[in-house]
């Protein structure tokens, strides 16, 4: 596949698109993890990181499609970048997956969650992902039927990995892990529709009233609807990517490997964009966070603003400003 000066802008936009954003709602879940020492938003902020690692690697692909085809990167170090770009988007899918079975975890065994699901357990977790991630994006590497006998630049997946990788990658890890999605969702449906009977049968006998109330609240279940979102966005975002790259395997004359590196694979990327803006929308505490860093950031600059013209005012109006600070920044500390 040639060079192309669109795609190669196409690309720098997106990679820093996701930088930023994954790194936005990476902060302000470590902030919350600070603030309420929740074991479930290390996976979210795990999630964020293995995002913002992917942006970080496509980046790296920029410069090829900006450069003069004269010039293509070496086959070992393109490899090499792919393999990184690799793992980073297995450790974001696993991510998604593990943000799954951990919802699935507390909506099945709320009363034992807590024991289950200890800062321990979800760190052997994380270590085992990206152990499992890099294991993914460097397999090709050990195994020479899944490179390209040929490389031709620019660097891109398929210029250095075979469609027979894909194969492997959707057969043995994608879609029978999809499954076992489907599977803990329509399980998790279902106790969801039985507490909704429950909680009918409780507000019609009048027991809502009472000291017993439901042990699971609806941000639980707003959760679960985040959950779900992020497994649609991304089982749409890859699906079409790998079932073309399964269907390159099938049929050697079929000539896809421009769908595949121009539009398909774009789409997948684009799954770490949507991430963190999912979380954005749909979790109330990551948006009520973000909002107060905004609002942080704002006071700061009134605040660097308002010393800056004092200080061109000189002691009168350095008076005047710094009782101007006080008036409105005092209130808002208060908040």
């Amino acid at each position: 596949m040639e060079s192309s000066f669109p795609f190669g802008v196409i690309l720098a936009v997106l990679a820093s698109l996701i930088i930023a954003a994954n790194a936005l709602v990476a902060m302000a879940v470590l902030l919350l993890i600070h603030k309420n020492d929740a074991v479930s938003l290390c996976f979210t902020l795990n999630l964020a990181v293995a995002d913002t690692l992917l942006g970080l690697a496509i980046s790296g692909l920029v410069r090829d499609q900006l450069s003069s085809p004269a010039r293509p990167t070496q086959k070992t170090l393109c490899t090499l970048r792919m393999a990184f770009v690799t793992s980073s988007a297995a450790a974001s899918v696993l991510t998604v997956m593990l943000i799954a079975f951990d919802r699935y975890l507390a909506i099945k065994q709320p009363l034992r969650y807590f024991q289950i699901m200890n800062g321990l357990v979800a760190g052997i977790c994380i270590a085992g992902l990206w152990l499992m991630s890099y294991l993914i994006g460097f397999l090709p590497l050990g195994v020479p039927i899944f490179q390209q006998t040929i490389y031709q630049g620019p660097c891109s997946f398929f210029a250095v990995f075979h469609p027979r990788f894909v194969l492997t990658l959707s057969c043995v890890g994608f879609f029978p892990a999809l499954l076992l999605l489907v599977f803990f969702y329509c399980d998790i449906l279902k106790i969801a529709s039985i507490h909704s009977q429950q909680i009918r049968k409780m507000e019609h006998t009048g027991a809502m009233a009472g000291p017993c109330r439901p042990p699971r609240t609806p941000s639980d279940f707003k959760a679960v609807c985040t959950v779900a979102i992020l497994i649609g966005s991304f089982t749409l975002s890859w699906t079409p990517f790998l079932i073309t790259g399964i269907v390159q395997v099938a049929c050697q004359e079929c000539h896809l490997y421009l769908v595949l590196e121009r539009y398909l694979w774009l789409l997948g990327v684009g799954n770490s964009l949507l991430n963190p803006l999912i979380y954005a929308y749909w979790q109330k505490e990551v948006r009520q966070q973000l909002y107060q860093m905004t609002l942080g950031v704002k006071k700061g600059l009134t605040s660097f603003l308002l010393l800056l013209s004092a200080r061109d005012g000189g002691p009168e109006g350095s008076m005047k400003s710094s009782c101007h600070i006080a008036t409105i920044s005092h209130p808002q500390l208060d908040d």
